[in-house]
């Protein structure tokens, strides 16, 4: 009996401690698959919020040299620039004057042969004499029956009919007239002159050539008449250096043809509004041409004098932002993205220089994400090559 009792004492003790290692395999297997799952959602988590931070790159900012001119780019046109048409068709006879002669105003040009013209008018000055000799035959028989109808001779009617004819042919004689005189100055177009003082500088005829100024089809010119003793420049303006151009002030002219010389003009005009597209400030410079050493077309740079110096800085263009609200940059503040809008001055191609919304600590975001806004959360790889320190 005390052997079987000791063997079912050892049979419990085995089974309670198969009992044991089989919970603790099971609880150390709860516990890493548990820790492992947690680990997981906190390493997916860890990249989720990596993910979401950007990687940018930044610079700084470069200092430019205080301003207290802006030079700004033009072209220079003539003061008065005008195609000659032809105002009757016919052939070309002749014509005087070739690309670069200086006319005056006055001067006969060229000369049109016009021979439907001419017999139109003939045609129209002895419709004219007919009329006149119908007129004066009306008149005498008109003054002739208003003696009659004191005497009663004739009846009133007869006389008011006579008077009444006397009219229409005077009305008919106006008409003929008029279409006398319309005529003669048609033949009058015949000459070609020159309407100002200039130099010719395109002719797009020659003799024997058909002339056709009708309305129905589009007329060529036969000259283009241009008045260079003083020149047009019409520059425009950015807002930001709107202030220099001001009516009546100075303006400095250089060209390339004219190494180490300088020219002036004088602001005349500006369009009094900002064009909402560019930005920019239409003016007009006016520049005296006596000798008429500057051609019209010539590049020209234009030098304003700005009424206070301005302090700027010069940013990549490839951190620029185009936005509907306006030209924006994108800086890094607490390591986040912050849009900063800006003012540009000057484009020089690769960069550009902003006279106001940036300063020399800023880090400007290059090539920005177009989908970039303010408050975005981003992470600097490191200053561009180039930039300050």
């Amino acid at each position: 009996m005390a052997e079987i009792k000791h063997e079912r004492t050892g049979a419990s003790r085995l089974a309670l401690w198969l009992g044991l290692v089989v919970a603790v395999a099971i609880g150390l297997f709860i516990y890493f698959g548990i820790h492992g799952r947690l680990e997981a959602e906190s390493n997916l988590q860890n990249a989720t919020e990596r993910a979401a931070v950007s990687d940018v790159g930044v610079v700084h900012p470069k200092a430019a040299a205080p301003i207290d001119e802006v030079v700004l780019p033009g072209a220079t046109q003539p003061f008065v620039n005008s195609p000659i048409y032809a105002r009757t068709n016919g052939y070309l006879v002749k014509w005087f004057y070739d690309i670069g002669a200086k006319v005056k105003k006055g001067d006969l040009l060229a000369i049109i042969d016009t021979p439907e013209l001419d017999k139109q008018l003939e045609q129209a000055r002895a419709d004219l004499a007919s009329a006149t000799s119908n007129l004066a035959l009306s008149k005498i028989t008109a003054e002739r029956w208003q003696g009659l109808v004191k005497t009663r001779s004739v009846s009133q009617q007869s006389t008011d009919q006579a008077v009444d004819n006397l009219s229409a042919t005077q009305a008919s004689v106006d008409s003929y007239a008029a279409n006398v005189r319309r005529l003669e100055d048609m033949v009058s177009f015949e000459k070609v002159y020159a309407p100002f003082d200039g130099v010719i500088t395109v002719r797009n005829t020659d003799t024997g050539w058909l002339i056709d100024a009708g309305a129905s089809s589009p007329s060529k010119q036969l000259f283009q008449l241009a008045q260079t003793s003083t020149l047009r420049i019409f520059v425009a303006v950015p807002e930001v250096y709107s202030r220099a151009a001001r009516v009546g002030a100075t303006a400095t002219l250089t060209l390339d043809e004219f190494p180490g010389q300088t020219f002036q003009g004088r602001i005349t005009r500006t369009s009094q509004s900002i064009d909402m597209a560019s930005r920019t400030l239409n003016t007009e410079i006016d520049v005296d041409n006596p000798t008429e050493q500057l051609l019209p077309g010539a590049y020209v740079q234009v030098h304003l004098k700005l009424p206070n110096r301005t302090r700027s800085v010069t940013i990549p263009a490839n951190a620029l932002l185009f936005r509907s609200e306006g030209l924006r940059v994108g800086v890094v503040r607490n390591l986040h993205a912050q849009l900063i809008p800006i003012t540009i001055g000057v484009d020089y191609g690769s960069s550009v220089q902003v006279t106001s919304g940036l300063t020399l600590e800023d880090q400007v975001i290059v090539s920005p994400s177009d989908s970039l806004t303010s408050g975005t959360p981003v992470r600097i790889t490191g200053n561009s090559a180039g930039t300050t320190p």
